[in-house]
């Protein structure tokens, strides 16, 4: 029994000349390193890089093509797997570059292409919210504790996890002790609410209004200190 023949680039091409000719274009392959070219009277022309894949070399090519026109595509088989993992991931890098992307069915039968986005200039839109969150976590937190590319997986030190770590070891220290009194010898208001919350399993309330440091605080703060 025969196996399903692979896809090629080549089969990519007929599908996306149609869909291009559909639209009133002239369309040519190969021409000058570019594998589709399409030309309207009066618009820049189109250019199509012809992939099974994405990578990042598929990326940098598809960009130096915009050194010949403004408005470049890659096109892929509607199936392939990096578009359909990280679809939203890679339409949202597409975009940012100025790139089109086209997913292309390459049946004989039934051809279809769809334009999953057109190429357009970027313009980022701010969020001031997370701006304002950054700012707030540089400002909180003491000194430079965290070097940049650090393993996050076993927990940044964070301004929170700074205060939640001089709460424990004040309770360390003191035992069992008022909220109110923990947060006026600390100076730092959020001291209720870092107890009461808990996110690290590190405090206890042995009776209503008093925090003591758990047994899980004692282990994992000789571990932040280390």
């Amino acid at each position: 029994m025969k196996g399903k023949r692979r896809t090629k680039e080549t089969d990519l091409y007929p599908p996306v000349k149609g869909f291009l000719e559909g639209q009133g274009y002239t369309v040519k392959g190969e021409i000058d390193d570019c594998d589709v070219v399409a030309v309207r009277r009066g618009d820049e022309p189109v250019v199509v890089e012809l992939k099974l894949t994405l990578n990042l070399g598929v990326i940098l090519q598809a960009v130096a093509r915009q050194r010949v026109s403004p408005t470049v595509y890659v096109g892929v088989p509607r199936r392939c797997p990096v578009l359909r993992s990280q679809r939203r991931h890679v339409i949202r890098l597409f975009r940012m570059l100025g790139l089109g992307l086209l997913t292309v069915e390459p049946r004989r039968t039934g051809a279809r292409v769809e334009a999953v986005l057109d190429p357009d200039v970027y313009r980022p839109r701010r969020s001031k919210r997370r701006t304002g969150r950054l700012l707030r976590e540089f400002e909180l937190r003491v000194g430079d504790p965290t070097p940049g590319g650090a393993d996050r997986r076993r927990g940044l030190m964070t301004a929170y996890r700074q205060a939640a770590l001089r709460i424990a070891r004040h309770l360390k220290r003191r035992g069992p002790t008022k909220a109110s009194d923990v947060s006026g010898a600390l100076d730092e208001p959020r001291a209720r609410a870092i107890m009461y919350d808990n996110v690290y399993g590190w405090f206890e309330r042995p009776s209503t209004g008093i925090y003591a440091l758990s047994p899980r605080g004692r282990r994992e703060i000789r571990l932040w200190s280390e």
